[in-house]
């Protein structure tokens, strides 16, 4: 206690440390609306707006100034990196829908696939490497798992 200023500046300077070295967990963050891939492929002109909540949702955003128009908007970050938007704009004559803009599911699925395999089929795993190669194994040859 003969020195708070001195404790401060130390408790300071090793906070800023901390900080500077990554130490600090930064999880993944998605925001938005969470869409299916098979829900936004069944999309096609002639659909009525109630159709679409069906297949979709709650678009984020709906105009007060055009109700003939909706934005799905999503983000991820993966860890604090680059923030990606992911956009799909439908418009509507009255009630039914006439085309769709965007880029919402613009992964293939294989980059889908690849992007998964980071994670490994029992993320997070208790398994060794030997089992969770195995696992890996019969889920690419079809067989999955019982998720037990």
């Amino acid at each position: 206690m003969r020195h708070p200023i001195l404790s401060l500046l130390f408790a300071g300077v090793a906070v800023s440390a901390l900080c500077s070295c990554r130490v600090i967990y930064k999880p993944d963050v998605q925001q938005g609306n969470l869409l299916i891939g098979k829900n936004v492929s069944e999309l096609k002109p002639g659909l009525t707006k109630q159709q679409v909540l069906a297949l979709l949702g709650s678009p984020s955003v709906v105009s007060p100034f055009s109700q003939n128009r909706w934005d799905y908007v999503a983000t991820m970050q993966n860890r604090g990196g680059k923030v990606q938007e992911r956009t799909l704009t439908l418009f509507f004559d009255n009630d039914t829908l006439v085309r769709t803009e965007g880029d919402f599911m613009k992964e293939t699925p294989q980059e889908l696939l690849q992007e998964s395999h980071k994670y490994g089929p029992m993320y997070p795993s208790n398994l060794t490497k030997e089992e969770q190669k195995e696992l890996e194994k019969k889920a690419q040859q079809g067989g999955g798992s019982d998720g037990g």
